[in-house]
């Protein structure tokens, strides 16, 4: 076995005897499809933690042809489908984890120097007297073997995006490595040889003047996954099983760990937190470990138009607009914030609706690094926002109107730009932004159905919080007296079905033909038995 040719199946054997392993060996029926075909080309691009390395040694362990790993895959998932072993163990694989050979090299140059001349050496001891040391760079290695012999391969690199995220500003360089790609993948000759390509980083392949450098390529991306999604992280049912088998509250894991959705798969979890979750048995912060969280802060504080107001707005819980067509998928050419906001969206920190086109914060692990890096950022009016929310909490479960009403006056006057107020949805998004802070002991829901009509606002405690439940109210240029008879008479608490407490019903109004143009506030307290 080799280094980078035919590394056998001990790798992926070492991943389904681990402790908690989730089976998702059906997505090798999607590479048995099209294998040999013109969509045999794919990348799959997600955020780091996400499974990238597990995909990879799934696909190395079944196609290559140095071991037999039939029985790693008999009764998985993969078996249920006719002909699943169609193509186990029938072709030479090449693999090259690009970040573990960057890691023991000096410079980006000594790592392209290193897969070139080692993957050749490799080919020549296992494909004696065809190829020429001297000369022969990998992709003319592979053309000569298969004219020789007839030998077909598939190639797997992980982390293929590494030198555009590593070595950024080397453009020599990046140059270099895509033009070992293209040898690689691109024309005639790359079909001979090879009957699959499989990239795996995250980051999409990069594009040059807006055209992929790899345009052959079918890609899988956390802007669009297309019929991959389900393999992207851990599925709904995937994680309730394993709540009930690690007797975790499922609530708390889809609180902390929840949040990604893809057209045709509501839920998706990040892997590597959910297990941590279950083995640790407690929820805590595991993607403030990863590497990208060091450049967080770079990112957020690019000085573009408006991407301060965007980055305030998904953290009040606000969904706002990405054009991510535009971003030529590295990590130094950005040219506007929709291309800092699609770094986001790949790097995990922001989910993507592809419906609408909107961005989103995804769960309250990614929202606490947002947290946590605003206090390196210079945002003092964001910071001071932060305490405002906890302040206007406290107000509110003190019942005290005057305060709360003070309160979100300061939110509204603070963030003018991104609450223009015309209706009432936009005292809506002024209320979710200064109530920021309570999504840490709240669900909160907007237009949730309840007794005869939607409640604007209801405030649901989290598990374990010792918190009275909330229905909000709002008008606009009305009386906040009507906002709590609506509450009444409208019997919107019953939309708290089977809690028990304390509830406040709150009334929020904004008169904008009065004088003043003040917020004012009502509370009333009841409580269900």
């Amino acid at each position: 076995m080799g280094i980078f040719l035919n590394r056998g199946n001990e790798e992926f054997d070492s991943v389904v005897h681990s402790q908690i392993y989730i089976d998702k060996t059906d997505i090798l029926h999607f590479f048995n499809k099209i294998i040999n075909t013109e969509q045999r080309y794919v990348c799959v691009s997600r955020p780091r933690r996400f499974g990238k390395s597990i995909t990879a040694n799934t696909i190395a362990a079944y196609f290559e042809k140095g071991c037999d790993s039939r029985f790693l895959f008999e009764g998985r998932k993969l078996s249920r489908y006719e002909n699943w072993d169609c193509n186990l163990n029938k072709y030479d694989v090449i693999r090259i984890d690009l970040a573990d050979i960057r890691a023991t090299t000096e410079t980006a140059e000594e790592t392209l120097n290193r897969i070139d001349e080692e993957v050749v050496k490799e080919l020549d001891e296992n494909f004696p007297d065809i190829v020429d040391l001297a000369k022969d760079g990998i992709a003319d290695a592979l053309a000569k073997i298969n004219d020789k012999t007839g030998a077909k391969f598939v190639i797997i690199i992980d982390e293929w995006d590494y030198l555009f995220r590593d070595d950024k500003a080397n453009a020599k360089v990046q140059e270099r490595y895509i033009n070992l790609l293209r040898g690689l993948f691109k024309g005639n000759r790359s079909k001979k040889f090879a009957v699959l390509a499989y990239l795996t980083g995250i980051l999409p392949i990069k594009k040059y003047n807006s055209e992929s450098a790899l345009n052959n390529f079918y890609e899988y991306t956390m802007t669009s996954p297309k019929g991959l999604a389900e393999y992207i992280g851990f599925t709904e049912d995937e994680v309730k099983d394993l709540c009930e088998k690690y007797q975790m509250d499922y609530e708390d894991i889809m609180e902390w760990y929840d949040g990604y959705r893809f057209q045709g798969v509501n839920h998706i979890y990040g892997p590597n937190s959910v297990v941590r979750a279950m083995l640790d048995h407690r929820c805590e912060n595991y993607w403030s470990q990863t590497v990208a969280y060091n450049n967080l802060v770079h990112y957020i504080t690019m000085n573009f138009d408006g991407l301060r107001d965007d980055i305030v707005a998904v953290l009040g819980g606000h969904r706002v607009k990405v054009k991510v067509r535009t971003y030529e998928n590295d990590m130094t050419n950005f040219k506007r914030k929709d291309d800092v906001l699609t770094a986001l969206i790949h790097l995990g920190y922001l989910a993507f609706d592809e419906t609408t086109e909107e961005a989103y914060l995804p769960n309250k692990e990614v929202r606490m690094c947002f947290e946590d890096t605003i206090e390196d950022t210079g945002w003092d009016n964001v910071i001071r926002a932060v305490e405002q929310s906890e302040k206007l909490l406290r107000a509110t479960i003190a019942r005290d109107e005057e305060e709360v009403a003070e309160q979100i006056d300061i939110c509204h006057r603070e963030n003018t730009s991104i609450l223009n107020y015309h209706d009432e949805n936009s005292l809506a998004s002024c209320i979710t932004l200064a109530y920021y802070t309570a999504r840490n002991d709240y669900n909160i829901v907007r237009e949730m159905p309840a007794g005869y009509g939607f409640a604007d606002m209801v405030f649901v405690p989290l598990s374990g919080r010792d918190k009275p439940a909330m229905v909000i109210e709002l008008k606009w240029n009305r009386k906040c007296e009507t906002a709590l008879e609506q509450i009444r008479e409208k019997k919107y608490v019953e939309s708290l079905k089977g809690y028990k407490g304390e509830v406040l019903l709150v009334g929020i109004s904004y008169e904008k033909r009065s004088e003043n143009k003040k917020h004012v506030c009502r509370i009333e307290r009841v409580t269900l038995e």
